[in-house]
């Protein structure tokens, strides 16, 4: 029985795959072996074209989305962090409603609030700029990042925090010295999940920086296939290059997330 669940198992991953399969097969075939019938399985006679392309069109696009990423994250556990402990550990007054406005506020459609950014960038003069759509972005992120530090920090040992009060720590010193280190699971699953919500952004990026100097590899991609809908193999070369960074990402931090996600999901 084991063995067949296990095989269940793998064709469906494999159904799942066979689009990334596809596309990186693709992404080597020349244009002139597109029109074959059947097609190729394998790119039997593999060109680099396609990468040549992209490097020397998309590296724009991709830097824009690694500093837009990066200083998404940044944002995020800058206000996520402190807010979660302050639910998990101080208990302000009001804690529970703004928890639940929390979940309200993941329920909310990207283009509402995409509209209303436009409405308030165009006022501020944040339109079209990379800071503005670091903070539109990272509004995706904080509600999840504040719900997941809040039951991280939840399940902090109460005497680790009564013995830095001991030793004279007051809230900021024991948050910086004491609850951060702690909380590195929870850092890192808040640090991947908003780096790959800004990294694969389109909505925000489409409404609030259409027009701008530097653009995102979403808005990239967009444009490419748009211009070049016949060189398939450069489109699908850029779609792996676009895959690359959160790949290696989820990779590297996939057992930091399993703990981080789970993390104060089971009490004493």
């Amino acid at each position: 029985m084991s063995r067949v669940k296990t095989a269940i198992g793998l064709l469906l991953t494999a159904v799942m795959l066979f689009p990334v399969y596809w596309m990186i097969n693709v992404s080597f075939t020349r244009d002139t072996d597109m029109r074959r019938s059947p097609p190729n399985w394998f790119p039997v006679n593999g060109t680099l074209d396609g990468y040549r392309t992209v490097l020397d069109q998309q590296l724009p696009y991709l830097g824009t989305s690694l500093a837009v990423g990066f200083g998404t994250v940044a944002l995020t556990l800058v206000v996520a962090a402190p807010a979660g402990y302050s639910l998990a550990r101080l208990r302000p007054r009001g804690g529970r409603a703004l928890s639940f406005v929390l979940l309200v506020a993941q329920m909310i459609p990207g283009i509402i609030m995409a509209m209303g950014f436009y409405a308030i960038f165009l006022n501020t003069g944040l339109l079209n700029t990379v800071p503005g759509l670091i903070v539109a972005d990272s509004t995706l992120a904080v509600p999840f990042a504040v719900l997941i530090f809040t039951a991280f920090m939840s399940g902090i040992p109460e005497e680790l925090l009564q013995a830095a009060r001991t030793d004279g720590a007051g809230v900021v010193r024991t948050f910086v010295s004491i609850v951060l280190p702690v909380s590195r699971n929870s850092i890192i699953t808040v640090s991947l999940f908003a780096f790959l919500w800004a990294w694969s952004d389109f909505i925000f990026a489409s409404t609030l920086d259409q027009g701008g100097d530097h653009q995102p590899i979403t808005l990239g991609i967009y444009h490419y296939i748009g211009n070049n809908n016949q060189e398939w193999n450069a489109i699908m070369a850029t779609a792996v290059v676009a895959s690359v960074p959160a790949t290696v990402l989820l990779v590297i931090a996939q057992r930091y997330v399993a703990a981080g996600v789970t993390a104060g999901a089971v009490k004493d």
